[in-house]
């Protein structure tokens, strides 16, 4: 649905917001590529993995961590995620792209998911999020 960059003193805060769970994790890591690399596109690099935590705050972490993992790994720019969660099981597909230094080297570097604060909430008719990323 949406993220938008917040002010914090050091690191970056988003806040994002979903219809559902799985739109909240699929742009949590939009939101985080974003911050790193600025535009992508689908060029059919596809990365798939499966997570399972004691909570959906612990799931985030874990997934977003999962992809800053492959990214420092393999050197791919993800851009898209199809999420899929039941309960604190998660299953998730990233499309993206190889990285290129010419595209994708004016963003920041992420260290990690700050767990400062971190509570997935049910607003009206939407889910919410606050993520602090460590650069």
């Amino acid at each position: 649905m949406s993220f938008e960059e917040l002010d914090h003193t050091a690191d970056v805060l988003m806040r994002v917001r979903g219809a559902t769970i799985t739109e909240v994790f699929s742009d949590a890591g939009r939101a985080m590529f974003h911050v790193m690399y600025g535009s992508c596109e689908d060029r059919g690099v596809k990365r798939r993995f499966a997570l399972e935590a004691e909570d959906l705050e612990s799931l985030l972490i874990d997934y977003l961590s999962e992809l800053l993992f492959i990214t420092d790994v393999e050197n791919i720019v993800f851009c898209s995620f199809d999420i899929d969660i039941e309960g604190t099981r998660l299953s998730a597909v990233a499309r993206g792209e190889p990285f290129d230094p010419a595209r994708h080297a004016a963003g920041a570097l992420i260290k990690g998911i700050s767990y400062f604060g971190l509570e997935i909430v049910k607003e009206e008719e939407t889910y919410a999020v606050d993520i602090i990323f460590d650069i």
